[in-house]
């Protein structure tokens, strides 16, 4: 194969959460991920700290499943075998779940997102689920791609005070 040619899309694949896996995460999202985009606000120092550390942990390990107490499930995404981000789905009603998913910063932009979206939308509908949501804002023009290439309608909140304007997206999955 010639430098030039094509290179192939990568085999991307959800694993579950397990305790090396997690660890392989968290050090994935320390190292290649703002905090802000991983965790809620936590802790009074800024970026990664205790507090967002001991969070995400909690956070995994009570993603188990979407019969579980958490009602939600959390996959890490491979891409050709290395841990690229994470992935979940979380009950929000009989009929609804919702979707979130981060991704290293050099893993982004070669279509791993998407794939890996692609691949939860198929768990969601195998669910039962009739519509799967997502939560983001306007300015995040990546999630916007993403969430349209898979078929989601856009509905735009309003900005209360210095706020970013809230994006909600509803991918129907019948």
């Amino acid at each position: 194969m010639s430098p030039s040619a094509e290179q192939s899309p990568a085999a991307i694949r959800l694993l579950d959460v397990s305790g090396a896996v997690l660890e392989q995460l968290l050090t994935l999202a320390i190292q290649d991920a703002d905090a802000d985009e991983v965790t809620p606000p936590l802790g009074s120092a800024a970026g990664w700290n205790s507090e967002r550390i001991s969070w995400f942990r909690e956070f995994h390990h009570a993603a188990a499943g979407l019969d579980g107490p958490a009602q939600q499930k959390s996959w890490a995404i491979s891409s050709d075998g290395k841990l690229a981000g994470s992935i979940r789905l979380k009950r929000t009603g009989p009929d609804s779940l919702e979707t979130g998913i981060w991704l290293g910063r050099s893993f982004r932009g070669h279509g791993i997102a998407r794939e890996a979206l692609r691949l939860v939308i198929d768990r969601a509908a195998a669910s039962g689920s009739a519509v799967l949501e997502a939560d983001t804002t306007a300015g995040n023009t990546a999630a916007l791609v993403l969430l349209r290439s898979a078929g989601a309608r856009l509905e735009e909140g309003e900005a209360i005070g210095a706020a970013t304007v809230p994006v909600k997206a509803r991918i129907p999955l019948h």
